[in-house]
């Protein structure tokens, strides 16, 4: 999917011809690459593209005037390092990742074109950058959250269905947010009473086996932790947690939107957003290394009182009270 895909997505008159004018003055043609990790019609990852060219477009970058945007789709994971080949060989001036999983193959292929992530949980872990506050090398970006919040979603599920005794955390081993996010979990487990089963986010089949087999016994719930494999699949988890009543919490709100009980998390679409700021001060001349990785600067919770009242829950009022979003 290409950039006029988009158009509708952003409203159309976003940036006047002023200052697509003002924008080409005295300035070459650049160049910007965008690696997603999803299929051209997933609307997650659509919305996610929009907001970041709506923040390009903020700050004077239209593509066709002043800038050309190409865009890859890798539906699968083998799909990934074939396009981020093909964008490296376009010779972009800044390629923008994704989410973990879309850096790897990037970072793997160049170390001189300036890479710029967002919805990354961990990129010092998983190697990306030596450090938030200093970079080093050609990465840098935004990460999505620090890994305490795990804890949270299980208080949060605690108090949303207080007898839950048996938790499923959903995690993908592949990125190293997968493990932190549980062991975070795992750090609060006891003094909630909880016991935990890790659930790898392999293939369909296994998450389906793994759901079912672990809803036989009573008192159970879910967590979803943050990777590209529980967003690829997220129909398909809503729709298991649903059909074997289990209370789930998920890092996002548009699990929430989509069905899903409860959610705590960053704004991911403010993340994608404050993206194009940084390859906006790499077009003008800042080195990646110069420019520290951000936190998130907004987290949002979400509630399903529907999905609530099919389960059987009461949302308690000091809940409903601290929701950002309320879904009837």
């Amino acid at each position: 999917m290409r950039r006029r895909d988009f158009v509708t997505l952003l409203g159309g008159a976003a940036v006047t011809w002023p200052l697509i004018a003002r924008a080409q003055q005295g300035e070459r043609m650049r160049r910007i690459g965008v690696l997603l990790p999803a299929a051209a019609d997933d609307a997650v990852y659509q919305s996610r593209m929009a907001a970041f060219l709506r923040g390009l477009q903020q700050l004077g970058w239209v593509d066709g005037a002043n800038v050309h945007i190409d865009t890859r789709w890798a539906a699968a994971d083998s799909d990934l390092r074939k396009y981020a080949g093909e964008l490296i060989a376009l010779g972009p001036d800044v390629i923008t990742a994704f989410t973990s999983a879309a850096v790897p193959p990037l970072q793997q292929l160049t170390r001189a074109i300036p890479i710029v992530f967002a919805i990354v949980a961990d990129p010092v872990g998983a190697g990306y950058v030596e450090s938030l506050a200093r970079p080093s090398g050609n990465v840098t970006g935004f990460t999505t959250f620090e890994y305490a919040l795990g804890g949270k979603w299980l208080e949060l599920l605690k108090e949303i269905a207080p007898r839950t005794a048996r938790v499923a955390v959903l995690r993908d081993p592949a990125i190293a947010a997968g493990p932190a996010e549980y062991g975070a979990i795992q750090a609060v487990a006891p003094s909630l009473g909880v016991q935990l089963r890790p659930i790898d986010l392999r293939n369909v089949d296994e998450i389906e086996r793994a759901i079912t087999e672990f809803a036989a016994s009573s008192n159970g719930g879910l967590i979803v932790t943050t990777s590209t494999a529980a967003t690829t699949h997220r129909e398909l988890i809503i729709a298991l947690a649903a059909r074997h009543r289990l209370p789930a919490v998920y890092y996002a709100g548009y699990y929430v939107t989509g069905g899903g009980l409860i959610s705590y998390g960053s704004d991911i679409l403010d993340q994608c957003h404050r993206a194009a700021g940084y390859v906006d001060r790499i077009l003008k001349g800042a080195r990646p290394a110069d420019l520290p990785v951000q936190a998130p600067t907004k987290y949002e919770l979400a509630i399903n009182l529907k999905t609530a009242k099919a389960l059987g829950i009461k949302v308690p009022p000091t809940l409903l009270a601290r929701a950002d979003e309320v879904i009837e």
